[in-house]
């Protein structure tokens, strides 16, 4: 299976002896995430503290405390700037990525260049400043998923399979797994979104079937786009040919709405929302809400009262409208499907069925254009879009684990390269070793000549990318060979080996033909990424930041439970047939002094509320005794 190549020996020893626990499946997703695990003898989708299947992957910073999920989602409207979302999109990239100066556009929350070019998140939280990488917003998220799964099982989690866009070049890839390492999570795979979908459908329909059936995955969902052909026959599951787009799915459907209605309302009123960070979160939000009716309904109103100014938006969208202004979308949705066909060598007859997996699949004219691309068949729909990719990662979690069942433990996975792999040459030029949508494991050699006279030392850059001109591809790493023979150019000669084993794992090496002078290298790509130092100061900050979550948690309920046993209490003694006035008295007032104090210490620790409820319980107690 190609997952990211080698894991960095510090995340190594980061997780080292925490195999112990459970295993689990997360789809870490850009809108939303979700978590299964093997239990009562079969995958379950676990739901979150809210009864959700599916948790926002969004997190919020207030003065007092840290939300995530679906509590920090409920206020962004009134939190936008220190709300944080589509975190997925900067994960493993660079500040300076056109993607990413065009998503902040439409981000309220400030991103800023930190160290080496990495984006980093500024929030205010607890009264100060602070900025996150998107690998410590997205271990939140990972923590989240963790605690909702411990909950649920009842058991410590340590292990996970995590999904990512089959389209994540390997530092995105690497950036997942600091990811999970920060949540203290030891990701055991990371697997391709749209693999563990076909995983997904294997365990619906074909772990029976011994016919051999060819799938294409069709994976739209918030912020990116996967295609994939895989065969799937008895057991076994190979995939043939994958494609996609990192930067395409329903938020970008969301900012298309968002600018048409911005347009619109500036048209009609004279004023531009753009810069009012509330109106267009609150615009957003409305958009989001509309493009799901769309799914089922012809037209929905976009309604927002006072949306700025105290002006009212009111209009309408219809499917129509919605399809119009999305068309560039789907047609590049569309593109993909028939590259991703042709790379895996097949007619589109041949496509036995095609399976939908992502929110954004759920959209009628992207089902109607399937359906006529593939000559009127059927999409299916029985497997639910938002589940399958967690299903799927549960499934290999619990292969890998020993827990599933005898269907679980004969499955076979092949996988493909998803982009390709070679080494610089001739100053600015790739040279490709292993072609994208290559099955692997693989092992490919070449014969490379000493480019100038006299060479002594010879450098080996590796990239992967799609690009003849080197520098538009992205470096995983570089070594040399030093003590090479003095010799005319093109004389001395090397043997390069590239080498994917079963797990993705990249090795290079490369060797002196005659001298049997050689160096290699696995690839762990430390460029732009996490330092180990860094690594560990967002673990020990994780382990903070969830101290006081704990603390903050402990105190809001110590309050509930103090107002509780207040209220409680005196209506308890109010309503008594056999009380004195003096007793009626000494209550009253006490009652009083208590909600004055509760108003004048609303920042009050836990503490406090156990002491004052110590106290109180000395004037009601008695009461309530000498009533009873």
């Amino acid at each position: 299976m190609p997952f990211s190549s080698a894991k960095p020996a510090v995340l190594e020893s980061l997780v080292a002896g925490m195999e112990e626990g459970r295993s689990i499946g997360i789809d870490l997703g850009t809108t939303y995430s979700c978590v299964a695990a093997w239990k009562h003898e079969r995958i379950e989708i676990i739901p979150n503290y809210q009864g959700n299947r599916t948790t926002p992957s969004q997190v919020a910073f207030t003065d007092t405390h840290r939300l995530i999920g679906d509590a920090a989602k409920n206020q962004v409207a009134n939190n936008p700037f220190n709300t944080v979302f589509d975190s997925k999109r900067l994960i493993g990239c660079k500040f300076s990525d056109p993607t990413v100066q065009s998503d902040m556009a439409y981000w309220p929350f400030k991103v800023v260049p930190g160290s080496d070019d990495k984006p980093m998140i500024a929030v205010s939280y607890r009264g100060e400043e602070k900025e996150f990488s998107a690998e410590e917003i997205s271990s939140m998220v990972l923590t989240m998923m963790k605690d909702i799964a411990e909950a649920y099982l009842g058991s410590t989690v340590k292990n996970a399979v995590v999904t990512v866009p089959a389209y994540f070049n390997d530092s995105q890839r690497q950036a997942t797994v600091a990811a999970g390492a920060i949540a203290g999570l030891n990701i055991v795979r990371i697997i391709n979104e749209p693999t563990a979908a076909a995983i997904a459908y294997y365990l619906d329909k074909g772990a029976a079937s011994h016919v051999a059936k060819n799938v294409l995955i069709f994976d739209l969902g918030g912020g990116t786009f996967d295609v994939s052909v895989a065969t799937i026959e008895a057991n076994v599951i190979e995939v043939k040919a994958i494609a996609g787009d990192t930067h395409l799915g329903g938020q970008d459907m969301d900012n298309i709405m968002v600018n048409h209605f911005v347009k619109e309302f500036e048209r009609k009123t004279g004023k531009d929302i753009s810069g009012n960070a509330r109106a267009m979160r609150r615009l957003r939000n409305a958009c989001e809400r509309a493009k799901r009716v769309l799914s089922s309904d012809f037209e929905t109103p976009i309604e927002i009262e006072s949306l700025i100014d105290g002006i009212d938006l009111f209009s309408t969208i219809r499917r129509a409208k919605f399809d119009d202004i999305n068309m560039g979308l789907f047609n590049k949705c569309m593109e993909l499907v028939e590259k991703c066909v042709s790379d895996a060598k097949m007619e589109k007859s041949s496509v036995d069925e095609v399976v939908l997996v992502g929110g954004c699949s759920r959209i009628p004219k992207l089902q109607e254009m399937l359906k006529e691309f593939f000559n009127g068949k059927e999409v299916l729909k029985t497997i639910n879009p938002d589940e399958a990719v967690a299903r799927g990662a549960a499934v290999l979690a619990a292969k890998l684990s020993g827990e599933g069942n005898d269907n679980l433990e004969k499955l076979v996975l092949f996988e493909v390269t998803p982009l390709s792999l070679g080494i610089e040459v001739d100053g600015d030029r790739m040279s490709v070793f292993i072609p994208r949508n290559t099955p692997i494991p693989t092992r490919k050699e070449k014969i490379l000549k000493t480019a100038g006279d006299n060479q002594t030392r010879a450098l080996f850059a590796v990239y992967e990318g799609e690009r003849s001109k080197i520098t538009e591809n992205n470096l995983l790493g570089e070594f040399k060979l030093h003590g090479i023979p003095l010799a005319p150019r093109g004389v001395a000669t090397f043997k390069m080996c590239f080498d994917i084993d079963e797990n993705g794992i990249l090795n290079v090496s490369a060797e002196h033909v005659g001298t049997g002078l050689k160096n290699e290298i696995t690839i762990t790509n430390n460029k732009g990424r996490l330092s180990n130092k860094e690594i560990e100061r967002m673990i020990r900050d994780a382990k903070k930041y969830k101290l006081e979550d704990e603390k903050f948690k402990e105190k809001i309920e110590a309050r509930s439970y103090l107002e509780d046993y207040a209220y409680n209490s005196r209506n308890t003694i109010r309503s008594a047939a056999k009380i004195t006035a003096k007793d009626k008295k000494k209550m009253e007032d006490a009652f009083e002094s208590f909600t004055k104090w509760l108003e004048c210490n609303k920042h009050a620790e836990a503490d406090d509320f156990k002491q004052k409820m110590k106290e109180l319980e000395t004037i009601f107690n008695p009461i309530i005794t000498k009533m009873n």
